[in-house]
């Protein structure tokens, strides 16, 4: 079926268990992949030998080793992998981008129904599907994500939107920083709800919830989100399995911040532009990415 031409690009570290199944379910969409990127990023296991002999089968997959590093970096290890396989695609007239986590798995029409979306939205810039997982008793979860943010798991880059707000940058929170400044270019970000994609690993498993969440602190510290806007987000994640470990890991890395003195965005335009959008949602005005 042919359709929008789109490149992927994954990082990778350790994902041996997850790779393959990754590999096949994007083998079987329905709009071809014109280039994949997979950056492993100094696996120890065996998922740098699975992408070269995944690479030998299909030549859209490019794998690229990066040198171990010797532990994993949750800040901006990811970013900085991105980056290095954005660098690399040899595609220079792609329509979309897409970054996708080796532990995603897509149903067939996956690509091809996101595609219909940014058709539909000619101002959209940036999409992606809704994540769920399975819980121990095999019912599906839905993680829960505002409307107007795209999960980094899973996230669509219109070209001209990526052109607009200048591509990603390698800081804490960089799949919030790039939706922000989309929409301070006049582009719409949004989640496809009808849309899923099955996460194999749920989030938060990876370095566990508690890591987890103090990461998301710093991201947010780091763009300096409102202290009104942090409270808020902080008490509504109070009743959120784990109950209270979300919720007080989040402001531990936010508050840690400002303990520790680390470096924040140095760029007053998008902090106020930020604030202003925050203080609408608290107030449950309409925001630019809706």
């Amino acid at each position: 079926m042919r359709g929008p031409t789109y490149v992927i690009i994954t990082p990778v570290r350790d994902e041996q268990g997850y790779i393959a199944d990754a590999i096949r379910s994007v083998a079987a969409q329905t709009i071809p992949v014109t280039e994949w990127v997979i950056v492993d990023d100094g696996s120890t296991d065996g998922t740098g030998a699975l992408l070269d002999s995944y690479a030998r089968e299909h030549r859209w997959i490019s794998p690229i080793h990066l040198p171990n590093r010797g532990r994993r970096d949750a800040d901006i290890g990811a970013i900085g992998a991105l980056l290095a396989g954005y660098k690399a695609l040899k595609a220079d007239r792609w329509e979309f981008l897409v970054n996708l986590d080796a532990d995603i798995g897509l149903e067939p029409d996956y690509f091809e129904k996101c595609f219909e979306e940014f058709h539909r939205y000619p101002r959209l810039g940036i999409g992606g599907g809704t994540l769920y997982h399975y819980n121990k008793a095999g019912d599906a979860v839905t993680e829960s994500c505002p409307k107007g943010h795209v999960r980094g798991a899973t996230k669509i880059y219109r070209h001209a939107c990526w052109e607009a707000f200048g591509g990603l940058a390698e800081v804490p929170g960089w799949d919030t920083l790039d939706e922000i400044k989309a929409s301070m270019a006049g582009w719409r970000t949004r989640s496809f709800a009808a849309i899923r994609a099955l996460h194999k690993r749920p989030t938060g498993t990876a370095d566990g919830n508690w890591r987890d969440a103090v990461k998301n602190g710093r991201c947010d510290y780091f763009l300096s989100y409102h202290p009104l806007f942090m409270v808020a987000k902080c008490l509504r994640r109070l009743a959120a399995k784990p109950y209270f470990i979300n919720s007080l890991g989040h402001l531990w890395g936010y508050l840690g911040g400002y303990v520790k003195r680390r470096p924040q965005i140095a760029d007053p335009v998008v902090i106020t532009f930020l604030r202003k959008q925050q203080l609408r949602r608290l107030l449950f005005l309409e925001t630019s990415s809706r």
